[in-house]
């Protein structure tokens, strides 16, 4: 991440971060699943699924992000706010990724770890794996698709996935995170999974997720995008709320 850093000085992008961060998670998780000591068809399975989505998110961001003409908002909000200690303090946020990259690769290292046969826990991480990437990919499509249309610029998405969730890229990227959890559930410190999607909820809903999306979307959108705000869910997919006359 200190790399990564270096590499934002010169080009002035550090949305940079977040692909190194999902590339990062994804090497961690084959490392542990090469290494662990558990079933191996398991940690074949647990290697798999982390490849797939650490290779999948993070070419989704270097194209939607590192090829954009501009920073993402949310750092070009932080940049602002920082000042003339924007170099220290986005220093400092790169290595807490460092540190996130570790505390998220962290359920890999259980499943890795899991001695058990496989069963039927390990199913359902897998269609929980599943049902994940496939919503989040079609979110990820269908955002880029509206996008790519100038007559939608100044309008918020609301097809699609988009219309019964605000973030339903989030959300699925939050339900990734319990695919792991049944396939830790007999690992000696299984029940320590279930940090990663708490920890994934508290980022998402407090931190650099949901409040910086929607303070730029409402900066840029308005009152469209206030809207938006009253008629649908905020995270969880849900249909739409009657606005009343």
């Amino acid at each position: 991440m200190a790399l990564v850093w270096l590499v934002q000085r010169h080009t002035g992008d550090a949305g940079l971060v977040d692909v190194a961060w999902a590339g990062s998670v994804g090497a961690l998780a084959l490392a542990y699943c090469w290494h662990g000591a558990g079933l191996p068809e398991r940690r074949l399975l647990a290697g798999l699924l982390g490849g797939l989505w650490s290779c999948r998110l993070a070419l989704y961001l270097f194209c939607d992000r590192i090829r954009a003409a501009a920073e993402d908002g949310r750092y070009q909000m932080l940049r602002h706010n920082w000042g003339d200690r924007a170099p220290l303090y986005f220093f400092l946020f790169f290595q807490v990724q460092a540190l996130l990259v570790v505390a998220f690769a962290l359920p890999f290292l259980l499943v890795a770890h899991n001695p058990s046969p496989l069963s039927i826990w390990d199913g359902l991480g897998a269609a929980i794996f599943a049902v994940a990437l496939l919503g989040e990919s079609l979110a990820d499509r269908q955002l880029a698709r509206f996008r790519r249309d100038p007559h939608n610029r100044g309008h918020t998405c609301a097809s699609g996935l988009w219309r019964y969730s605000r973030h339903p890229n989030y959300f699925f990227e939050w339900l990734h995170w319990w695919a792991y959890v049944p396939m830790a559930a007999y690992s000696v410190w299984g029940l320590a999974s279930l940090a990663a999607p708490a920890a994934m909820l508290y980022l998402l809903f407090f931190v650099t997720g949901i409040p910086y999306t929607e303070k730029q979307a409402l900066r840029s959108r308005g009152e469209d995008y206030r809207a938006y705000q009253r008629r649908t869910s905020a995270f969880v997919p849900w249909f739409p709320r009657k606005e009343r006359p």
